[in-house]
């Protein structure tokens, strides 16, 4: 099954049928994945599960960012959470419930810890990012749309076509301080910089791990901002001989699309 490598893929088009979201979906779509050919019931169950505000609600102007991920399989090794421990980070559990059926190229969609819509459109890839000796990645540039979104049910299962994914995350932000980049465990909002993260996952009865860079703020600072993160984070090499590359570096939807059941059996 091909995960979303989305180069080739034309970017969403403006709408030509049903009212869309900016990122090219139907409301049918962003708010519970394809309804068709499923019992009445069934739709009425989803749409009371998770359901996007009414038009009145504010939306998040879209944010442009870059970005490099590399996922691993396994639990979390301590000697790598320490290895992060070098840099201030705050800490933050959460589950995010991804659209995988129907899929939707070039798009990702998630409700972020059961209280936004969120939307991903990805815009290509500028290169790799290489730290000599210690890590190399796909970059990847995406734009993003946040909705408010009703909460799900408590302890209601993920509906048909989306999986669950429970996160520890551990975030540092790192911004430009007189020339230098530095590390704090919370960022201004707004500010140009860059976001590391080392998470816990855990999804389908499974442990997995990842490392993530996420760089925001004016289009010609991204990759600058980016490069200039990765190399401090990586100064200091990751314990264990772990040495992110290529064949780890994937965004979550990929990583999620790849997965045994995709598109059979998508709930958590």
């Amino acid at each position: 099954m091909v995960g979303p490598r989305f180069p080739g893929h034309a970017r969403p088009g403006p709408a030509t049928g049903p009212a869309q979201h900016p990122a090219g979906l139907t409301e049918a779509q962003a708010c519970g994945s394809s309804v068709r050919n499923r019992p009445t019931s069934q739709q009425g169950q989803e749409q009371k599960a998770m359901t996007a505000e009414p038009p009145e609600s504010p939306v998040t102007e879209a944010v442009r960012s870059l970005e490099v991920r590399w996922i691993f399989p396994g639990q979390l090794a301590t000697a790598v959470a320490g290895w992060f421990g070098q840099f201030p980070a705050r800490t933050e559990s959460r589950e995010d419930i991804y659209l995988l059926d129907p899929r939707l190229p070039g798009l990702s969609v998630k409700i972020r810890g059961g209280e936004a819509l969120e939307l991903k459109a990805y815009r290509g890839s500028p290169g790799i990012l290489e730290v000599a000796g210690r890590a190399r990645g796909r970059m990847e540039s995406w734009q993003k749309w946040s909705f408010p979104c009703r909460p799900l049910r408590q302890g209601s299962a993920a509906p048909a076509g989306w999986r669950a994914v429970h996160k520890r995350r551990r975030i540092s932000r790192f911004s430009l301080a007189s020339g230098r980049v530095v590390a704090r465990a919370l960022g201004l909002g707004g500010e140009p910089g860059c976001e590391v993260e080392l998470t816990e996952v855990r999804a389908r009865g499974e442990d997995w791990w990842t490392l993530g860079f996420e760089a925001t703020g004016p289009a010609g600072l991204l990759r600058g901002q980016l490069e200039a993160t990765a190399a401090l984070v990586f100064a200091q090499a990751l314990p264990g001989g772990v040495e992110p590359g290529t064949d780890d570096s994937r965004s979550f939807a990929e990583w999620l699309c790849q997965q045994p059941g995709t598109g059979s059996d998508a709930g958590a």
